[in-house]
């Protein structure tokens, strides 16, 4: 098998069977990416269990739904990693030391706030997500960057929710 090279106008080539430093790369990136979707989970997890007041049905569905998109993709990108022969995420501590979104522990945050938050998170995650990207498609490992592209999109499908959710309506369409 050749080694890795690097290409004057191009990413770099993959070769599985030597992964080293394109291994420990995408690992890394990827690592980092699930701990944030971890993080993000149980935050809206978190906020799905505490919302409150007049709207307290259609937001706690539209958390509840989006916590489980999140969820359901970390078992892809965790595979991912295992796949390219990488190690991944092992506990709540390891979530911790890696994650780069924060959790909330407050009492009595209010439902636009937490409406707020998950928008800022959702739009931190997707600029995460497509440096993860950059990494992939710099060693030219197509599979994972398609998984990113496609966690992207629901990101930014959950950020434009919750910004049309959070609007003010001044009744003019």
């Amino acid at each position: 098998m050749r080694e890795s090279t690097t290409r004057t106008n191009g990413p770099k080539e993959i070769s599985w069977p030597e992964k080293s430093e394109a291994m420990r790369d995408i690992s890394t990136t990827l690592n980092s990416a699930l701990a944030d979707m971890f993080t993000l989970y149980f935050k809206t997890k978190n906020f799905h269990w505490h919302i409150t007041g007049s709207h307290f049905r259609d937001y706690h569905l539209l958390l509840d739904e989006q916590a489980d998109q999140i969820f359901a993709a970390t078992d892809a990108v965790a595979e991912r990693v295992r796949k390219i022969g990488g190690t991944t995420i092992r506990s709540v501590a390891h979530i911790a030391s890696l994650a780069r979104l924060r959790d909330s522990n407050q009492d009595n945050v209010t439902p636009i706030e937490m409406l707020s938050d998950l928008h800022r998170d959702n739009e931190r995650l997707t600029a995460y997500l497509r440096e993860a990207h950059l990494v992939c498609t710099d060693y030219a490992d197509v599979a994972s960057a398609s998984l990113l592209e496609t966690l992207i999109d629901d990101s930014e499908k959950r950020t434009w929710f919750l910004v049309e959710t959070t609007r003010e309506t001044d009744g003019a369409h």
